[in-house]
């Protein structure tokens, strides 16, 4: 058991930091594609300004997320031989797809650093339409092996030899489109947000130099109203996850919710923590009837209790915290940005409180840890399953030695990755600050 826990530790610190470079290289293509829309459009070239340096960021971001991503791919080889055995034969397709996604998305963002000012308006656009493509549909690709785990498809095991193999039907599995919705929004979501945190952060550091500060608060109005509009969507997606889980994992949704006896006109349950002695949500919140609309549009929805399984088939019951935490900040966000859209559009405010501006601040890191929750929730709450009920994660583990000195040795990369990448961005707009392109561009 411990070598088990020592490998899914290692693989999962592996994808929680890839995980934070993939979403941002999803979000942050969009928001460049929009202020380039923008700049366009309104001829203001603070917009396009915007572009070019959120397009530095997002250029060293993408060079760290392919070494995380390939270490990634390495680790599924080495530490899980069962499973990849089965994804081999059956759902190879995504991973090769995945190759042209990357392909378009390095090619042209290439394009759109080097030369963008000798390309002609239309090109920078079309560039960034096919950035934005390519890297949404990297990530959407990747992402839908994990839903291939959730709702397995496009093949069966007899007799412990796989056959039937139906490569397309295997692609599509049953949760494939909620699952790459997801993905995507809350990519998006995340981008427009940490954009929206760095600028507020800006605005507060620079009160007395009105020209900085009117460039930041574009920046920051825009991050608010794509980050509202695409957490709205995460919400609703939200509601379609449910209403999978409901159908193909029943044990997976009761564990989120702390629920142990199946029953009708079922609550929801928020906030407090599963107590497995006493099967019940200490210290939570009750929405009478509202998890039987949740799981099926209907209050008197039968919902299955845990105890409705094999005990060892439940999922760690602390995903219910996990679940609560990425609903709880996904609405925070959503609030925050219809506050500053109220405040800055319709009562036509000029400037923030400053409890506001910090909320703005901390939005973007609540955004990142949203999605480390949604993917420990996904992927934990799926144990002791790799496949769903075709293959446990004990049966897929390798049986190599000495995980524990690969787990910190790993460790020990990515804490100088991070904070190498951290250094690079700072060292970057360090040296070339924001006044002095201003001061050019006028």
């Amino acid at each position: 058991m411990e070598h088990l826990v020592t490998a899914r530790s290692m693989f999962g610190m592996t994808m929680g930091v890839h995980i934070i470079f993939a979403t941002l290289g999803v979000g942050i293509p969009l928001m460049i594609l929009l202020a380039e829309l923008l700049y366009q459009r309104t001829k203001d070239k603070d917009y396009e300004l915007m572009a070019k340096r959120w397009t530095k960021g997002a250029a060293i971001l993408l060079g760290v997320a392919i070494p995380t991503g390939t270490i990634a791919g390495v680790q599924l080889a080495l530490l899980w031989p069962g499973f990849m055995e089965v994804i081999g034969k059956v759902m190879s397709l995504p991973f090769q797809i995945e190759i042209y996604a990357f392909f378009i998305e390095a090619l042209f963002l290439s394009i759109y650093v080097y030369a963008a000012d000798r390309i002609s308006r239309t090109m920078r656009i079309v560039s960034l339409i096919l950035v934005a493509i390519g890297a949404v549909a990297s990530a959407v690709l990747i992402t839908n092996v994990h839903a291939f785990e959730g709702t397995p498809a496009g093949f069966r095991i007899v007799n412990g030899e796989i056959t039937d193999v139906d490569p397309w039907g295997a692609f599509f599995n049953p949760s494939f489109i909620t699952t790459a919705g997801h993905v995507a929004v809350s990519a998006y979501a995340t981008g427009a947000f940490v954009i929206a945190s760095i600028a507020a952060f800006k605005m507060l550091r620079s009160r007395k130099e009105p020209r900085l500060y009117r460039f930041h608060q574009k920046a920051l109005m825009m991050g608010l109203i794509v980050g509202g509009i695409f957490s709205f969507l995460t919400a609703l997606n939200g509601h379609e996850s449910a209403q999978l889980l409901y159908e193909y994992q029943p044990e997976k949704l009761a564990g989120a919710e702390g629920l142990f006896e199946t029953t009708d006109y079922a609550p929801l349950t928020i906030g407090g923590f599963t107590d497995r002695e006493t099967q019940t949500v200490k210290w939570g919140i009750e929405i009478p009837w509202a998890l039987s609309f949740l799981a099926d549009d209907r209050f008197d929805t039968v919902v299955a209790g845990l105890n409705d399984f094999p005990e060892e088939y439940w999922p760690p019951l602390f995903i219910h915290t996990l679940f609560n935490g990425m609903v709880g900040i996904g609405s925070l966000l959503i609030l925050l940005s219809i506050l500053g859209i109220v405040w800055y559009k319709f009562m036509k405010k000029r400037g923030f409180p400053k409890w506001l501006m910090w909320a703005f601040v901390i939005s973007g890191p609540l955004a990142i840890l949203s999605v480390e929750f949604g993917w420990v929730f996904a992927c934990t709450g799926r144990q002791p399953w790799v496949i769903y009920r075709i293959m446990k994660t004990s049966e897929s583990v390798t049986t190599s030695a000495n995980l524990e000195f690969l787990f910190a040795l790993f460790l020990i990369v990515y804490a100088i990755l991070v904070v190498a990448v951290s250094l690079v961005l700072i060292y970057y707009f360090k040296r070339n600050p924001l006044e002095k392109e201003l001061a050019d561009m006028n």
